[in-house]
């Protein structure tokens, strides 16, 4: 008999899209907020670290799964620009940047979308796609996650429909530039890169369906970007 929480019974009912926007919400709330609860370098900064590498493959996946969705892409990519402005003083404020110096993960999945819209659009010419996609990556330079989170997004979007193709692209995009380059780096403290990977099997489970859709769930994530990062500002603050 067929155990009530097995993999199989899961894999059926699935992972609906705001499910998904919980995961990644809660692991980059848990990611930022150890800036407060911890000190750079200890077992609890990396236990927190390890946790936050779900958010950004996660939202990677969510903009590629929005791109493919949405039926007013010029408006879906507005709505991450506008978030983008928003929330680039709260970034440089609690990460300590300057002004020019950084931005915040919505620039780099604009880029993203961008480059994807492009490589999908079959009124471009080759030549068009690529020079789309490159200036993507390049503009995607100074925001977080850069040019890793396009090319995430990139990958889910291109080979939506093959699931091996789209597994084996993010791992391999993983690997070879986020988790090797930063262990070359860095050294083994930032062995919680391979967090990321946490990501398979939460793309696995992924049904393909929304969830309930109303204001709140449509609006929520992109508020409680900056808005997080103003409340974490001001806890240091009053902690420091």
């Amino acid at each position: 008999m067929e155990h009530p929480f097995s993999i199989a019974k899961i894999k059926n009912v699935g992972l609906n899209a705001n499910v998904i926007k919980i995961v990644a919400v809660t692991a980059m709330f848990v990611d930022h907020f150890s800036r407060v609860i911890t000190e750079d370098g200890t077992a609890g900064r990396w236990g927190l670290h390890l946790i936050g590498r779900l958010a950004a493959p996660l939202i990677a996946y969510l903009v590629a799964e929005g791109h493919h969705y949405t039926s007013d892409k010029k408006a879906y990519a507005m709505r991450i620009f506008i978030f983008a402005l928003i929330s680039h003083v709260p970034y440089i404020m609690y990460f300590d940047f300057g002004f020019f110096q950084a931005t915040s993960v919505f620039w780099s999945l604009l880029m993203g979308l961008i480059a994807l819209t492009a490589a999908t659009n079959e009124k471009l010419s080759d030549v068009w796609k690529v020079v789309i996609v490159v200036a993507s990556l390049i503009l995607a330079t100074p925001a977080n996650w850069n040019y890793i989170g396009v090319l995430w997004v990139l990958n889910f979007g291109l080979f939506r429909d093959k699931l091996n193709w789209k597994m084996t692209g993010f791992v391999l995009i993983t690997l070879l530039f986020y988790i090797i380059p930063g262990l070359q780096e860095y050294g083994g403290f930032v062995m919680y890169r391979f967090g990321s990977l946490m990501a398979l099997p939460i793309l696995y489970l992924y049904n393909r369906k929304p969830g309930k859709r109303t204001w709140f769930t449509k609006w929520a994530f992109y508020w409680f970007y900056p808005l997080h990062l103003i409340f974490l500002y001001v806890l240091q603050l009053f902690l420091t």
